[in-house]
Formats: structure tokens, sequence, C-alpha cells
């Protein structure tokens, strides 16, 4: 699969796409990436991009025309935009105006040969060429970032993760969050006793059987706690769909019983808070 980038840093992808899988994917030609700098493709004196908005108001605006020479630069005979084959390249705008990034769009983008990610800037861009030559717009969430680059760089590995030969064991993206509309369950690995906290005794046992009925269960648990949303898109059998029912009502009693903290594991261990913002990286020497 290939992708395209149309950006006005292409250095910042250097380091996150020269480490782990996205490099083997590299490495291992399953994709190929192409980083186009928007300001090559700016005619005039000051490489200038943008422009003023009409009708007023604050910040600049990025300009139709530079952005159509980047796009057809970034295309080749075999996708060009209006190539008649069917196997056009599909063209993605990144911005917090777009529809929000689902599990469900990276398998439907990794269908494509071609994906192109426009990354925008400033007030944003000419609403012209969106109308002419973008396939969607797609959202990170709502929250505004400097600009499209690290959308850009979490759609390509989402969907690159998925492609055939990405990912070491076709088991593992299966098994993901979201892969069957529900979180994932939680994961335990050696030692078996840490300060206090034990690794739940069926995951011990060797019953395979019994550790996926276990793991079924705490993906149908996590979700109804923490994304009770995603449950109606799940896809799920009738007697999950029973399970959740009880679930939800066993719930909703605890809560209004004794108010007690519904957000526990079954173990009785809490649900780990967000990192802090001051997050730093340590390693053992």
């Amino acid at each position: 699969m290939r992708f395209s980038v149309l950006t006005l840093f292409p250095e910042m992808f250097t380091g996150p796409f020269s480490e782990s899988i996205i490099k083997r994917a590299l490495e291992r030609k399953r994709i190929k990436i192409d980083l186009v700098q928007i300001r090559d493709y700016a005619e005039n004196k000051h490489n200038r991009v943008d422009d003023s908005p009409y009708g007023g108001g604050p910040g600049m605006v990025m300009k139709p025309d530079v952005l159509d020479r980047a796009l057809q630069a970034a295309v080749d005979d075999e996708t060009a935009v209006d190539d008649e084959s069917g196997k056009k390249a599909h063209v993605v705008y990144l911005t917090p105006q777009g529809k929000p990034f689902a599990q469900a769009d990276v398998e439907r983008l990794q269908e494509k040969d071609h994906l192109v990610l426009i990354c925008g800037h400033y007030e944003g861009i000419d609403e012209r060429f969106l109308q002419a030559r973008v396939d969607e717009e797609i959202s990170l969430g709502d929250f505004v970032l400097t600009g499209g680059e690290i959308p850009a760089m979490a759609v390509i590995d989402a969907v690159a993760r998925t492609l055939p030969g990405v990912v070491d064991g076709a088991g593992s993206v299966e098994a993901d969050s979201f892969h069957a509309g529900l979180l994932d369950h939680p994961h335990y690995t050696r030692p078996p006793a840490w300060e206090g906290r034990e690794v739940p005794e069926v995951l011990l046992s060797g019953d395979h059987g019994a550790i996926a009925d276990w793991r079924r269960r705490r993906e149908l648990l996590r979700t109804l706690i923490r994304r009770p949303d995603l449950m109606g898109r799940a896809r799920l059998e009738k007697r999950e769909k029973r399970l959740i029912a009880a679930l939800s009502r066993e719930l909703e009693q605890a809560v209004g019983d004794d108010g007690s903290d519904p957000f526990q594991s079954e173990e009785g261990a809490p649900i780990p808070a967000p990192l802090s913002e001051g997050m730093t990286v340590k390693r053992s020497r």
C-alpha cells in the first residue's frame, strides 16, 4: 500500500517512521510512504502557501492552487486523481471538523491502493480545494492540534498494521481493542504475583476454553464500564447480549446502593488513571 503525505513539515515524520513496526513494514516493502513538501509547489517569490481570508478575520488560509500542484505531484499515472481505471488515489484531509476516526475506518481505508493525507495548518484550507479534490475529512477527536502531521502519523500507523505481513502474527491484530467492536481484555505476564496482586487463576489453568471465556467476559465488562457507547455497534451473540443486560443492572444497582466506584476490575484492582502530562521515559542501565 502506498501513502502520500502533503505537509509543510516532512521532517516531523522521520523519527516515528524510523522505528518499530512501520520501519519494518517499509524495509519489507509492505508499504511505501512519500512525503511531499507543499512549499515546493508555491510559484511565488517567497514560496508562500497561504493568504489572508476573503471577508476578513484572523489567521491565514492555505491556497487551493498550491495544494493542487502538490497533490498532482503526489499521484502518478496509475492512481491519478481523474483516473478512469477505478484505482484513483483516495484523498483525506486531517481536520478537527472531520468524521471521528474509528477502527471501522481503518478497515475501510486498508482496502485502498493509494492513500493521500493532507496536513492542514493555519486557519485551514480553501473550501474550493476541499470540494474539488478531497474524498473525506477525518478527525482524531474533539480537540485542536497545531497541524495535521500527528493525525496523519496515527492514520498511517493504524492502517499499516492491519496489512498482511506488517505485524508478525495475524492474531495480534485480530485481538486488538475495537477489532470486534469491543475493548481488549486485561493482559498479564510473569511474575505470577507482584505487589500483592496475583494473576487470575484461570489464566494459569491451561484450560483454553475457560481462558477464552474469561477473556471474552472481561472484554464485555471493560467495554460496558469504560465505553458503553460501543456496545450498540459491537458484534455480540445472543447470550452475550443477555450477559451485558445483567451486568448493566448490577452496575446500576451497585452505584445506587452504596455509591461505590464501579470502575474496578473483578479482581478489585482500580482501572489506572491516564499517565501524567509530564511523563518521562526511564531506562535501566
